[in-house]
């Protein structure tokens, strides 16, 4: 038998079972409510690479731009690539990219919304790690150390938790 999240114990993990079973949550019983969620991760490069991107020349493309829309469309497959997510009807995503000179680093913010019975803090950590990933694609044949670091939710609204923003 499975818990249903509503009535699972304060801090229980909702994706297992009373036997320790893995199951997809059922949200059936919950109101479609207006959701949104923010993420955000870093890569950080070699100097050269970061000029690289920001010349836009690219053996390529346009780096940002492609990687653009790959974190949009790893949103939208964020349900096919993580097992237990339900697949969502999004109704917007964003993805903005921050050159970092002092740091060498580009970083990535997405924002997903919906209007549903669950949240989209994963699509929007997709999002991020695929336009992460995108870029290290990219560039990868002038640097292979690229690092990704400090992919993590900023903040989550709607549902019944309600709003809730990162610690600085």
């Amino acid at each position: 038998m499975s818990i249903p999240e509503q009535d699972a114990p304060a801090g229980a993990l909702t994706h297992f079972d009373a036997t320790g079973q893995a199951h997809m949550v059922d949200v059936g019983g919950k109101d479609d409510t207006r959701r949104s969620a923010v993420a955000a991760g870093t890569i950080r490069m070699q100097p050269a690479t970061l000029a690289i991107i920001v010349k836009g020349n690219a053996k390529k493309g346009d780096v940002l731009g492609i990687a653009r829309i790959a974190a949009i469309m790893g949103a939208k497959r964020t349900s096919d690539l993580i097992p237990l997510c339900h697949p969502l009807a999004i109704t917007r995503v964003t993805v903005d990219f921050e050159i970092d000179e002092a740091a060498s680093s580009v970083h990535c913010r997405a924002q997903v919304d919906t209007t549903g019975k669950t949240g989209v803090e994963m699509e929007a950590l997709t999002s991020v790690q695929i336009g992460l990933l995108t870029i290290y694609d990219m560039c990868k044949a002038v640097d292979r150390g690229m690092v990704m670091t400090n992919v993590r939710v900023l903040e989550k609204h709607g549902g019944k938790s309600g709003d809730w923003t990162a610690a600085v």
